[in-house]
């Protein structure tokens, strides 16, 4: 079995790009909260279960409301990757290797998670989704990789954590 290795990256986004890589990590810690409060509530009022595939379908009603017609200024892999993100909490928890998942916070680290189809990696420039120019990011890895993971440890610091086989 071959063993995965992660690069972590510092990055240098302009003020446009912090502005959307910030709207990124609200909607993703929106979505994670919603689909977590949906979760609960649909299991202690009505005794039901939603997995990832009803609150995908839910998601999209929801960006379809006025009131959150904002989800849609950004990327939409992200919002999608948090929502695959609170299945394996909700595995985890029920298979009982971890407690029962808790709401995203707006302080501490946040992240947002972009698959293959959500950059473009050009092997010097790295695009993400709904961004016009590239990242300023100094790496030199040349293979193509199958997720980012984009986070801020912290006010105005960005980092991006590449994994490969």
């Amino acid at each position: 079995m071959k063993q995965k290795k992660a690069y972590k990256y510092r990055i240098y986004p302009t003020d446009e790009q912090a502005n959307i890589l910030a709207r990124t990590f609200g909607c993703c810690r929106f979505v994670y909260n919603w689909a977590l409060r949906q979760r609960t509530d649909a299991f202690f009022q009505h005794g039901e279960r939603l997995y990832y595939h009803q609150l995908a379908v839910m998601l999209t009603d929801l960006k379809k409301q006025e009131a959150s017609a904002w989800l849609s200024e950004v990327s939409s892999v992200p919002l999608q990757q948090a929502l695959r993100h609170l299945e394996s909490a909700f595995r985890n928890f029920l298979e009982g290797r971890a407690e029962y998942p808790t709401f995203k916070k707006k302080h501490g680290v946040q992240a947002a998670t972009y698959a293959s189809n959500a950059f473009t990696w050009d092997g010097a420039n790295l695009t993400l989704a709904k961004m016009d120019a590239p990242l300023d990011i100094h790496w030199n890895f040349q293979r193509l990789c199958p997720s980012l993971l984009c986070f801020s440890p912290g006010r105005r610091r960005y980092q991006a954590s590449a994994s490969h086989q």
